[in-house]
């Protein structure tokens, strides 16, 4: 299933090109395309080993839509520079390996900012020199509902330690966080969710027929996507696997009962899921499934790995991050094995500190990538990054074992109450469908719920038939989805 979170930045070359529309000098499809090398390049989904630098891109993205969206208005432009991480060249490189980029905008002209982005990143222009200039009278038609949403998210831990971010610019972002009223945003962008939604229509049969077809021939159990791509591009996936079937039938006789997700890697995640990249060439899709009894059999291992740094951690509950991307079975164990080692270096020389309890089994651990967080989950899960110092965990554990404990007695509570409101929404505002993004956590997907019931007789009108996702901003994707913050005012 395609989630809004994946999309939320791939689509913003869209969005940008819709918020330059209006340039006399070039079109929204052109800067799209021109600048789509550059999205590929700085996509923070391309960076979920690297939670600073992408938490850094995502903001420097909105920085980068607010210059366009002032110099698009022609409002005065104050010069700002943001600051990119290139993508990783692949997944073991060291955050001090990996490129980063000052781009410093100034120019009020569209196409020259274009052209300033690529060349700062070392990525060819000969697309933009050689567009045609448009008649000054060149009138362009809206493809999306909205320019890139004023308000978007809140990364002031980013704001307010990146000297390259004007105090202005900064200000006005603090400014514009969802003030937008529901009501008055449905009214102008609901019909055009409804045409799009209908449009998208017969490519949403026809990947569910494609779907059920695979499902049926191959015995999967099912087959989805999480790659943050088009509806369109899903079509194309499942042609190239279509093919695979009916080029290699007996290889594909591996994946009878299992379930295969298209996504940003290929490996078998710890759910026993196979995940394809959507992006590679089917041929090595084959070469992944003919070794997927290798992989199985790191599978195998992952509980016995999560056992021993169980007990090394006093018996603490070795968890999987709720809310949390695929991860993949292979660098879960390294991930455990590293943590493991260090703890038990660690306790060898000091020992735990006496004010922890006997045992820790009431508690849960998650342990994730290298440079992942070091912290407290909202829904009480303490979580570690692979290669985190002993000393720094065993503070962490000691100053938030109360916090822990109210944490995850609240999302025990909270994730059911949630799940009936969820579904009290759907029916009560006749939903074809209501998703979230995986940062919603269960306290703010209960109050969004709650107060789309409270005012279900207005909403369910407009929404009735609709796809909706709950997230942290105001959109309309390209396929009709409507994506409005969990914190939507009516007033």
């Amino acid at each position: 299933m395609l989630t809004a979170k994946s999309q939320r930045f791939f689509k913003n070359s869209y969005v940008c090109g819709c918020m330059m529309m209006q340039s006399r000098k070039i079109s929204s499809n052109e800067l799209s395309t021109a600048l789509r090398p550059f999205y590929f390049s700085v996509h923070p989904d391309l960076f979920g080993q690297y939670p600073n630098e992408r938490a850094i891109n995502e903001s420097s993205l909105q920085m980068l839509s607010s210059f366009i969206e002032s110099t698009r208005k022609n409002q005065p432009v104050k010069p700002v520079t943001v600051k990119f991480f290139l993508k990783p060249h692949n997944r073991t490189q060291n955050i001090d390996q990996l490129k980063t980029v000052n781009i410093y905008l100034k120019q009020n002209d569209l196409k020259q900012t274009v052209s300033t982005i690529l060349q700062s990143c070392n990525l060819s222009t000969s697309y933009v020199d050689g567009l045609a200039a448009k008649s000054s009278n060149y009138k362009h038609k809206k493809t999306f509902s909205s320019p890139m949403p004023d308000y978007m998210y809140k990364y002031d831990y980013v704001w307010n330690k990146d000297p390259n971010i004007g105090d202005t610019m900064r200000e006005e972002f603090k400014k514009k966080q969802i003030t937008d009223n529901l009501f008055k945003w449905l009214k102008n962008n609901s019909n055009s969710a409804r045409e799009k939604l209908k449009v998208y229509e017969p490519i949403r049969h026809e990947v569910s027929r494609i779907q059920a077809h695979l499902c049926e021939h191959l015995g999967l159990k099912s087959i989805g996507f999480d790659c943050g791509w088009d509806v369109r591009h899903c079509i194309g996936c499942l042609v190239s696997f279509q093919a695979l079937m009916e080029n290699h039938p007996a290889e594909m006789t591996l994946l009878k009962n299992r379930t295969i997700m298209f996504g940003r890697d290929t490996g078998l995640s710890l759910d026993g899921i196979i995940l394809l990249n959507s992006g590679e060439v089917r041929h090595n899709w084959l070469d992944f499934i003919k070794n997927i009894a290798k992989e199985d059999a790191v599978l195998l291992t992952v509980p016995a790995y999560e056992k021993a740094a169980s007990r090394v951690l006093r018996d603490i509950k070795v968890v999987r991050r709720k809310f949390q991307p695929k991860t993949m079975a292979k660098q879960y164990e390294n991930n455990l094995r590293n943590l493991t080692t260090s703890l038990s270096d660690y306790q060898g020389r000091s020992g735990y500190p006496k004010t922890w309890p006997d045992s820790l089994n009431n508690f849960e651990l998650v342990v994730e990538t290298e440079a992942g967080p070091l912290m407290v989950s909202p829904t009480g899960q303490i979580i570690v990054p692979a290669s985190c110092p002993a000393t720094l965990l065993v503070n962490l554990i000691s100053k938030n074992l109360s916090k822990a404990t109210e944490l995850l007695e609240k999302y025990q509570k909270e994730k059911y109450i949630e799940k009936d409101l969820f579904t009290s929404c759907i029916n009560e505002l006749n939903l074809e469908a209501l998703t979230k993004d995986d940062s919603i956590t269960p306290s703010l997907m209960i109050e969004c719920c709650r107060n789309l019931h409270d005012n279900r007789h207005k909403l369910r009108r407009v929404f009735s038939g609709m796809r909706v996702c709950i997230t942290t901003y105001y959109c309309i994707m390209s396929d009709g989805q409507i994506c409005i913050p969990w914190n939507w005012n009516s007033k």
